[in-house]
């Protein structure tokens, strides 16, 4: 499946349960899927370049939403430095 099918069949679910589309979502929608982020924050920070009214708040409640609809999931990964 390609990067664009991907994100279409995101928006399509997002649809089908009642979600409003707009350019911020698709924006945040593409900026996922182009890349592994781990935190909102860098989410945000690769979103507001692109679109400067993004908010961060924007970007938490789409995550969370896409999380809630198990479109994405959150990973925590800590690990320790080599040679400690």
């Amino acid at each position: 499946m390609s990067q664009e099918e991907k994100i279409a069949a995101v928006i399509q679910n997002l649809k089908e349960n009642g979600h409003r589309i707009t350019a911020q979502r698709r924006l945040l929608i593409q900026i996922i899927m182009e890349n592994e982020y781990s935190s909102c924050k860098e989410i945000y920070f690769a979103a507001k370049e692109k679109d400067q009214r993004i908010g961060m708040a924007t970007v938490y409640r789409m995550v969370e939403l896409l999380e809630d609809m198990e479109l994405i999931h959150k990973e925590m990964v800590v690990r320790l430095k080599e040679g400690l």
